[in-house]
């Protein structure tokens, strides 16, 4: 067996904290751009469909590195990865600090996002390396819970420093979380052990897993129509609540970064309940069976407090699906591929959400809020057909 260039073995839940704090890094500096838009659209006059744009900015940087993260993590490991890619996460969110103009923001954005791709495959590489099957789906469910809180913590700095200070402290800021990341990462991140290449190639682990198997390709299709609900409330559930509920922004931002909190237990337990069950897949189709139901709910509703609490079991539920369907991926994938299929299970999933800002804002511009919250709902119904049926002998 082959590990990194150190003889440790840390405890397998000090790996995970160490991979929860990449990720919320990289969220934190990754979704900035998304919760400026209160601040870019009712202070600086930008239009939603514009604003949107910036917004998606920091989506497609990472949406075109994701594979190649992935590749990187499975020739080079988890620990070289996340280092250079909290460096340039750092570095982007530093220029988009310091630059002036829209343009130039958004191009500093893209740079940010190419290298936020990093903590996706790595963090989640060092999760199901050093746990075991049994546990693995709590545990994956417990780091993704590093995506609500770096989002639940931008909803509480951004919007409101943003509005005091401009976009340019906001992002220095973010730079310095991101730069004390880095240090912690290279401090204590240890690579998981795995069979060496020539161990792997007799064993047919260096085999693709998508040769004459469609379970992968399967699963994340199912997951990038399962991320446009997401995306949806992500994006546009600080504005609807400052626009339509006449909310204040630090009203408002407090709701989102509490609404978080649901999320994070939504993930918790559905990776706790694949463990119980065995099986990640039939709880990825029940899921997508909720998201449905939850988003046409929230087309439907009109009291305002209904609509609220509507909006907050939302955040939960629509993004219950991905630690499942990503713990399946990197099982299926197994230790010389898993990094690449969590790429690309990201970059369907990033490819779609890229364009949800511009896309749902125009339609929110031209249909308004309910009507559109309604119609993504339909996505998750067309997801639970995808997802394929558990193999005997698949891992739990």
């Amino acid at each position: 067996m082959t590990t990194s260039a150190t003889t440790r073995t840390p405890s397998p839940w000090f790996m995970l904290v160490v991979s929860m704090v990449a990720q919320v890094a990289g969220t934190v500096a990754n979704n900035a751009a998304p919760f400026l838009i209160p601040y870019l659209h009712l202070e600086q006059g930008l239009s939603l469909t514009h604003a949107g744009l910036i917004a998606a900015a920091p989506l497609a940087g990472t949406t075109v590195s994701l594979v190649a993260w992935g590749a990187l993590v499975d020739r080079l490991g988890e620990r070289l990865s996340l280092t250079v890619g909290l460096v340039g996460i750092t570095a982007g969110a530093v220029a988009a600090g310091l630059v002036e103009g829209y343009g130039a923001l958004a191009v500093c954005f893209f740079f940010l996002g190419l290298f936020a791709g990093s903590s996706n495959s790595a963090s989640g590489r060092l999760v199901v390396g050093w746990f075991p099957a049994e546990r693995r789906g709590t545990a994956m469910g417990i780091r993704q819970t590093g995506l609500p809180i770096g989002v639940g913590i931008t909803a509480l700095l951004v919007p409101t420093l943003a509005t005091a200070q401009g976009i340019g402290t906001t992002m220095l800021v973010i730079a310095a979380l991101c730069a004390a990341t880095t240090v912690f990462t290279v401090v204590f991140v240890v690579d998981p052990p795995r069979p060496d290449r020539a161990t792997a190639r007799t064993t047919g682990q260096l085999a693709s897993p998508y040769r004459g198997d469609r379970r992968l390709v399967r699963i994340h299709l199912a997951s990038a129509l399962l991320v446009v609900p997401q995306f949806t409330v992500w994006t546009f559930m600080l504005v609807w609540l400052i626009d339509t509920k006449d909310l204040g922004a630090a009203a408002a931002g407090g709701l989102v970064a509490a609404s978080q909190l649901v999320g994070a237990a939504a993930r918790i337990g559905v990776g706790w309940w694949s463990d119980r069950v065995g099986s990640r897949l039939r709880p990825l189709r029940q899921v997508a069976v909720v998201a449905a139901l939850t988003m046409l709910l929230l087309g439907a509703v009109e009291s305002t407090w209904v609509a609220i609490v509507v909006i907050v079991v939302a955040t939960g539920v629509t993004v219950a699906d991905n630690g499942l369907a990503f713990t399946a991926v990197a099982e299926i994938g197994g230790p010389y591929w898993a990094g690449k299929a969590m790429g690309w299970q990201n970059t369907g999933q990033y490819l779609i959400a890229m364009v949800v800002p511009p896309v749902v804002g125009a339609a929110v511009t031209q249909h308004g809020y309910a009507w559109t919250f309604a119609a993504v709902g339909v996505l998750p119904l067309l997801a639970i057909p995808l997802v394929p049926r558990e193999r005997v002998g698949d891992p739990a």
